[in-house]
């Protein structure tokens, strides 16, 4: 699930720190979610799947469909 947030905002060309300001987190906050270091609330994976137009199974690793439909 980490590695996908990351590669999901590296994919758009964004800083972690512009992903804080996204997510009303610091950039410190919203790098421990990429690293693993806190779990992702609920409300923040929720805010990360319509932000990257996917789904909250795609961030979580329950599938590899990409896309939302």
């Amino acid at each position: 699930m980490y590695r996908r947030i990351r590669d999901l905002r590296e994919d758009k060309d964004l800083t972690q720190r512009e992903m804080g300001k996204i997510l009303n987190c610091s950039q410190r906050v919203y790098s421990n979610y990429e690293r693993g270091d806190l779990d992702i609330p609920t409300d923040i994976l929720i805010k990360l799947a319509r932000f990257y137009n996917t789904t909250t199974d795609y961030i979580l690793g329950l599938t590899d469909k990409k896309e939302r439909q």
